[in-house]
């Protein structure tokens, strides 16, 4: 596993670099990687199970028989009510995240979805299937913001970026998967070619209710709810190895007691938390705005209407399409892993830069290359087409993918942490339900003239990265609390100082507590 930057504190900072072992040397920290692999990282694959799942059964002749061959506008419903569910659970995932746990927050989040995985595969009309996707949708949303919380708060300083990174390259599992099953079940004759793979998309979420409770609760969440003695015992078993006279972890617990004391002297409850200070809605404007880069940069186009593009450029066996489905998200996949080892190295900013401008040159070949296509009936630019969806996936993957969450965690101190990963999940929800109505439409009415809307809109993403993405390479999670408050910063810096001089050894719990 590829380590993180350090923080920024002299003390912790010292403490890392003269960490000379591995992740996979340390029994207790290795314990605990292996089993967030299945509790945390399954979970992005349950969206990425969806969008493969969604874009093979186009080619599917039984589901298209079943549903009245649905196209445009319908087309669009299908696919982007999973979406519309995820918009009905923002304004309950920090309520339920901040009040059980994120432990909790991902088992309810993977019940919810198993629920909606099964009656998606025995759906008797459209109606019933979109309400289970709706369902389904609904669930995977409490999952994925305590997932990212949980991997960023209690991961060891030195590989946290990387288990943020990782996060998102999992939604490749998901969709090679669920590509590879639509590739088998279309031998079968009958209606459980498409009921089949509905069905199995509850697997990641029963991994994860299985997985639940191998792993330990987020330290900074057992301090806000004055758990102090289960938070320092967590910090020092996989962050010291159980070794209690360790330095490390008594000054990580004293720097997260003192971030979290400031910032709840001054907040606002409730979702005005988001917008209470200048900072605060300058981090807000950051996610929001990530949500629509992240999910309306072409990369749906790719993902859900994989088909439709294919059959522009006269590729139109069914056979051939749903190979050429599970190739992509083979591709997308190999590259997410490779990347996110790469990628948490560099500041945030300059990899969002080079994924945007990437981007913006991919989706401009790609443009004159289908347009030629069209317009000559060139073979070769049909194949260049298909090239350019290859190259997609590493342009986007070297800060879409493998930064967003790293970077979320990053920006929003954590009493609004969960919050501000729902506000960044309502904008990248709608985006997709928006492009998963619109993309049909736009690709049978406007053909090749419809990717000139990606060409223009990635050109504003690089200007407004250029102009309002803040940078937060090399500063721990505490030093960002107050990453555009400098008022607040140096007096964080000024006590926590003071503290870590003389760390915490021993907690009591208090008396209220107690009693």
């Amino acid at each position: 596993m590829a380590g993180g930057a350090a923080g920024a504190d002299p003390i912790i900072e010292r403490l890392i670099a003269n960490d000379k072992v591995r992740w996979w040397s340390k029994p207790n920290l290795r314990r605990l990687y292996i089993f967030l692999v299945p509790f945390c990282l399954f979970i992005e694959s349950t969206s990425g199970f969806d969008s493969s799942m969604m874009n093979g059964m186009q080619a599917l002749s039984y589901w298209k028989d079943y549903f009245n061959h649905p196209k445009g506008g319908q087309l669009g419903l299908l696919v982007a009510c999973y979406n519309l569910g995820a918009l009905t659970s923002i304004p309950f995932i920090s309520i339920v995240s901040d009040h059980i746990g994120r432990r909790l927050s991902i088992v309810f989040g993977s019940a919810i979805m198993i629920i909606g995985s099964i009656m998606q595969g025995l759906s008797v009309n459209l109606a019933m299937f979109v309400f289970s996707r709706i369902f389904l949708g609904h669930g995977i949303v409490y999952a994925i913001v305590a997932g990212a919380a949980l991997l960023g708060e209690l991961g060891h300083p030195k590989e946290r970026p990387f288990l943020g990174s990782m996060f998102n390259a999992f939604f490749g599992v998901g969709a090679v998967i669920g590509a590879g099953i639509v590739v088998r079940t279309l031998s079968i004759k009958n209606d459980w070619s498409w009921r089949l793979p509905s069905m199995l998309q509850a697997l990641p979420s029963v991994i994860q209710i299985i997985f639940a409770f191998t792993v330990p609760e987020s330290p900074r969440w057992l301090i806000s709810k004055d758990r102090q003695e289960e938070a320092l015992a967590i910090l020092v078993k996989y962050h010291a190895e159980g070794d209690e006279s360790a330095e490390l972890p008594h000054v990580e617990f004293a720097e997260i007691k003192r971030a979290l004391e400031m910032e709840n002297e001054s907040r606002r409850r409730g979702w005005a938390e988001l917008f209470q200070t200048a900072g605060m809605r300058r981090r807000s404007l950051v996610a929001a705005m990530l949500g629509l880069f992240v999910q309306f940069s072409g990369n749906n186009l790719i993902s859900q209407y994989l088909v439709p593009i294919l059959n522009k450029i006269g590729i139109s066996d069914s056979h051939t399409q749903v190979r050429y489905n599970v190739g992509t998200q083979a591709w997308g996949l190999l590259v997410a892993l490779i990347i996110a080892n790469i990628t948490p190295r560099f500041p945030r900013r300059r990899m969002y830069l080079i994924c945007a401008c990437s981007l913006l040159t991919v989706y401009t070949v790609w443009t004159i290359c289908q347009a030629r296509n069209r317009i000559t009936g060139s073979k070769s630019s049909g194949y260049a087409v298909l090239v350019m969806i290859f190259l997609y996936s590493p342009a986007y993957c070297i800060g879409y993918n493998a930064l967003t969450y790293v970077y979320l965690v990053e920006i929003f101190p954590y009493f609004v942490r969960t919050k501000g990963l729902s506000w960044f999940q309502l904008f990248g929800r709608t985006a997709v339900m928006f492009g998963s109505f619109v993309n049909p439409i736009g690709l049978e009415d406007a053909d090749w003239k419809y990717l000139i809307v990606y060409v223009c809109w990635l050109c504003f993403e690089v200007v407004f990265i250029y102009f309002f993405f803040p940078e937060t390479f090399g500063k721990s999670l505490e030093e960002l609390t107050f990453l555009f408050e400098a008022d607040k910063a140096a007096e964080f810096a000024q006590t926590a100082q003071k503290a870590l001089e003389n760390p915490v050894t021993e907690v009591h719990e208090s008396p209220e507590k107690k009693a």
